[in-house]
């Protein structure tokens, strides 16, 4: 390559990447809005902590709130309508009495979860550490 030609990407899985400008500049740089997205989107504060807890089984908003330490009502509330409003998340209410309300990982959600696990795995491998300088 001379410089001035773009490396050619793959099809993408749901179908092939735009014929524009715009996603040849986009790979051309190295970065995606979808990625970056997604990022902003799982790295928001406490939604990793979340997603990680709700990965393991559906719970009552009270039993995520105690599997997360520290996290205030008012922001898991926050984030659960976040998190259901992209799909990730799925609210599910059983009838009663008493009636009560899950909340379970869509299929979105649930296939968040090897990424999740190579972040936690490399969490507890690099961070765990005392910082090199």
């Amino acid at each position: 390559m001379d410089g001035s030609e773009l490396p050619t990407t793959a099809p993408l899985e749901h179908g092939e990447p735009p014929e524009d400008g715009e996603h040849r500049n986009r790979v051309a740089h190295g970065c995606c809005p979808f990625y970056h997205e997604a990022v902003e989107l799982v790295g928001r504060r406490w939604t990793g902590a979340i997603l990680r807890v709700l990965m393991d089984r559906p719970m009552r908003f009270s039993e995520v709130g105690q599997a997360v330490p520290e996290l205030s009502d008012r922001l898991l509330s926050a984030r659960m309508k976040e998190l259901e409003a992209r799909g990730i998340v799925v609210r599910r209410v059983h009838p009663g009495p008493p009636v009560r309300v899950e909340y379970g990982l869509s299929e979105m959600g649930r296939e968040l979860g090897p990424a999740l696990e190579q972040l936690q795995a490399w969490a507890q491998r690099w961070l765990s550490r005392p910082p090199t300088g």
